[in-house]
Order: C-alpha cells, then sequence, then structure tokens
C-alpha cells in the first residue's frame, strides 16, 4: 500500500514500521513541507496514497466538499508510540478497508471507520 504521511504524522517510528512491512511511504515534509491540506488530499489521491494525519480538516475535505480521495487515516491524540501500535492494528485487523479507500479515525481503544463513497 501507499501511504503519505502530512507533516504532523511524519515520525520515523511510524515512517520505519510502514517501509519495514514493505509499504511505500511518502513524507509530505519531504515534498512540499507547506503545502495546503487541499493540496496534500490530490497529491496523495494522484498516486493512490492514503493520507495519515492529526488534521481534521481532512474530514471535512473528504465528507463535506466531497473532494477526491485514496482515503485518511486520522490519529487524534495520540503519542507517537501510540500512533506506531494503532498503525499495526489497523493494518492488521482493517486490510479490506483501507483498501477500498476508507476514512478511519484512530484513538485510544477506538477505530471508526467510514467506508468511502
Amino acid at each position: 500500500m501507499k501511504f503519505l504521511l502530512d507533516v504532523c504524522c511524519s515520525s520515523r517510528s511510524l515512517r520505519r514500521l510502514l517501509v519495514e512491512l514493505g509499504h511505500d511511504v511518502r513524507l509530505v515534509s519531504e515534498v512540499d513541507p507547506r503545502a495546503s491540506d487541499e493540496v496534500v488530499l490530490a497529491m496523495a489521491h494522484e498516486d493512490g496514497s492514503m493520507v495519515i494525519t492529526e488534521d481534521k480538516d481532512f474530514g471535512e475535505l473528504v465528507a463535506v466538499q466531497r473532494r477526491p480521495h485514496s482515503g485518511i487515516i486520522r490519529f487524534l491524540e495520540l503519542s507517537v508510540s501510540e500512533q506506531v501500535t494503532a498503525m499495526q492494528e489497523v493494518l492488521n485487523h482493517y486490510r479490506s478497508e483501507l483498501e477500498s479507500g476508507a476514512v478511519m479515525v484512530v484513538t485510544r481503544g477506538r477505530i471508526r471507520v467510514r467506508p468511502k463513497g
């Protein structure tokens, strides 16, 4: 799978986990650290990447403005180590949802999935 890590979620630990598991990972901070959320979402969609972020604005872009996307994972109030653990759980238990471009909100003890569509 392809992931685009937003500036707020570009920890070495999270990137390392995804790369070690064989995923294609890009960092917004390496492409354009000042890119707007709209640009980040479009950039990810163009190459089929899921956005990993902490930013709630992506939800509005896809739910309200109906912007095209290839999936979003939003971590809410999780430390870096919690993000890594949560990402492992998402990959282990929600692979089909990820592959279908779902929007996910991940908090301590809960993963909400909104199917694409």
